[in-house]
């Protein structure tokens, strides 16, 4: 899943960029609020919004209002300074999902994270199995036979990817566009160096991870004939 984090301050910025993709999402950082409007414009979407309100030459309230006017239905956490009524008022009738007053706990902003991700996948199971491989999209976990499977960060999200679309090819372009964020240097061989991991890690599920030539890889059970 992707986040852009919209902060003006340096160091909180710098922390929160570092916490996301801790948890294993792909994170984008911008520093004013005209950046953020330029890129909540552009084609990439994205899954989560964490938006600062007293950002420079547009303030936070002005994206959210510019977001929503777009009928762009990203969850959007608000952060503000301002502990005024009126501020969270506003921001929640121009259409935030939740916020947050600085100073505030980072292990609370990333459960706040984790439950409008939730809330967004009502209605859909979040957990994806192949064979008995099971990924917990929430709980960004993966267990084979019940018992936790040893991933890294960047393998958790090649699989989650894999895992959400069984039996649709990713290509090596839109995983990368998954695992790494605008200012990231990526690669095809990263991405190749994670699905031979994967491979041998989820082997003992019945499942493996088809190279289709030309094209990407694929998800599935494994049978005598997969290579």
């Amino acid at each position: 899943m992707r986040i852009l984090i919209a902060e003006d301050d340096e160091v909180l910025s710098d922390g929160l960029c570092r916490s996301m993709r801790q948890s294993g999402y792909a994170v984008d950082c911008v520093k004013d609020g005209l950046a953020a409007n330029i890129i909540l414009c552009g084609d990439q979407p994205f899954d989560l919004v964490i938006l600062d309100v007293g950002m420079p030459k547009v303030d936070g309230f002005s994206v959210l209002r510019n977001l929503r006017e777009k009928n762009r239905r990203v969850p959007v956490i608000i952060l503000t300074a301002r502990d005024a009524e009126e501020d969270r008022v506003k921001g929640l009738d121009l259409g935030a999902d939740d916020y947050m007053i600085k100073p505030f706990s980072l292990p609370e902003l990333e459960a706040r994270v984790r439950a409008l991700i939730r809330r967004g996948q009502c209605g859909v199971n979040p957990v994806f199995t192949c064979g008995t491989l099971n990924f917990d999209s929430v709980a960004r976990r993966a267990m084979i036979n019940g018992e936790p499977l040893e991933l890294t960060t960047r393998e958790l999200s090649v699989l989650e990817a894999l895992m959400s679309r069984i039996g649709w090819v990713f290509s090596k372009d839109q995983l990368i566009e998954r695992l790494y964020s605008y200012s990231e240097e990526a690669s095809g061989n990263a991405i190749e160096v994670y699905i031979h991991r994967l491979r041998k890690k989820i082997e003992p599920a019945g499942v493996t991870i088809r190279t289709i030539r030309g094209l990407g890889y694929i998800i599935d059970k494994a049978t005598d004939s997969n290579s």
